[in-house]
């Protein structure tokens, strides 16, 4: 399947990040990663032209709710999963700061990709009602 969308992805676990990057390029994604939510921010800075943004919730510096809020308040349409390890609190959070799928660590990859497609389907669809899977 051959799919020329950008995806941000940002988790600062090195492990996590290089597996779900090979995933996805696998599927025909184009990957750009970041370790930390303040490199993510300075790359969104740089190129701007990513049709979805992936991120963990927790980390160091800057965190996943502070990067979903910035985002959202810059760039309101542009989709956010957020990915999380950590229980029913963070979901809540992501769920306040406008987190469009939330998906909890262990997760499936193929969940991840199938909730990507939904929600890149409605973007272009406008269907901007949010949905946890």
């Amino acid at each position: 399947m051959i799919n020329s969308k950008k995806i941000l992805l940002i988790d600062d676990d090195e492990h996590v990040l290089q597996a779900i990057k090979q995933f996805l390029n696998l599927r025909g994604y184009d990957v750009t990663t970041a370790p930390t939510g303040l490199a993510a921010l300075k790359q969104m800075e740089m190129q701007n032209e990513f049709d979805l943004i992936v991120t963990d919730l927790i980390m160091p510096d800057v965190s996943g709710f502070g990067v979903i809020l910035m985002v959202k308040n810059e760039y309101p349409s542009m989709p956010v999963i957020a990915i999380t390890g950590w229980g029913e609190i963070p979901e809540k959070l992501a769920s306040e700061v406008k987190a469009d799928a939330i998906l909890k660590k262990p997760f499936e990859l193929i969940e991840l990709e199938e909730t990507i497609q939904n929600i890149l389907s409605r973007a272009r669809t406008g269907d901007r009602t949010e949905e946890t899977p």
